[in-house]
């Protein structure tokens, strides 16, 4: 596991312009030595407003979107086409006006496919999936992932592992269903900390006042039961991408004073 990095933006809208760049030449960069990306995304307002950023980011037509494969870290376990489903605003946001391959756009199951509404059998078809195209260099049973992107909520969860629910102290599986979250709605599908820990790069996006203790909370040392954003790591880099409101109850210390 990785120490933490931290970079810091003046607004959230930098933050997505900035995030959205530095996501393609990630992408890029994969493309060129292996062939192929994998990437994980994550919903709300900043793993929204990252795919918005990178529709209209001027270099996006060099990622080749069709030798990209594209997973989610955790869903909203609702009908096909829900828009609070994530996979649905990811599509408004980018994917559909993008040329993806279909079969490698891995959509976690809903609540209305072949698994009804058992979210936990669900969970299960998704980890069978990711054990799948794991491939000689996956880890742990899922793919090794170029990067894995996660919101950080303001009670420090991240995908849908919630404090203190069991889902955050799971260590064997990579997906579970999570039933009785805090959040609506309270069934929903996500990765584990050991899927999340598979992943060479962990991006956490924070951004707005209301995330400013959370991000505190996770870079202080805090156990991951309680604040699950401090369990959050990749194998080769953490990168915690704020804007200033998310970043003010951080010691400057943390991260250099000419963050733009």
């Amino acid at each position: 596991m990785t120490a933490p990095q931290l970079v810091v933006h003046r607004d959230k809208e930098l933050m997505a312009q900035a995030a959205a760049a530095r996501l393609i030449t990630r992408i890029v960069d994969a493309q060129a030595t292996r062939g192929t990306a994998s990437v994980v995304l994550t919903g709300g307002r900043n793993g929204n407003g990252l795919l918005a950023a990178l529709g209209s980011a001027p270099a996006r037509d060099a990622i080749d979107w069709s030798r990209l494969d594209l997973w989610w870290g955790d869903e909203r376990f609702l009908p096909e086409g829900d828009p609070e489903r994530n996979v649905t605003q990811a599509r408004e946001a980018l994917l559909d006006r993008v040329p993806l391959d279909p079969a490698r756009v891995h959509a976690m199951p809903a609540s209305d496919g072949p698994h009804g509404d058992d979210a936990d059998a669900a969970a299960a078809a998704y980890a069978a999936e990711l054990a799948a195209a794991a491939g000689p260099d996956g880890l742990d049973g899922v793919p090794s992932f170029d990067v894995l992107m996660l919101g950080v909520g303001p009670d420090t969860h991240v995908a849908s592992l919630f404090p203190e629910l069991p889902a955050v102290r799971e260590t064997e599986r990579t997906v579970v269903g999570v039933h009785g979250a805090p959040k609506p709605p309270p069934t929903r599908i996500s990765l584990t900390l050991p899927a999340i820990r598979a992943a060479k790069e962990v991006w956490l996006l924070a951004a707005g006042e209301d995330k400013a203790k959370a991000a505190a909370l996770a870079l202080s040392g805090a156990g991951e039961v309680q604040v699950p954003a401090a369990g959050a790591r990749g194998r080769s880099r953490t990168l915690w991408l704020l804007d200033a409101a998310a970043a003010a109850e951080l010691p400057r210390s943390l991260y250099p004073h000419a963050t733009a």
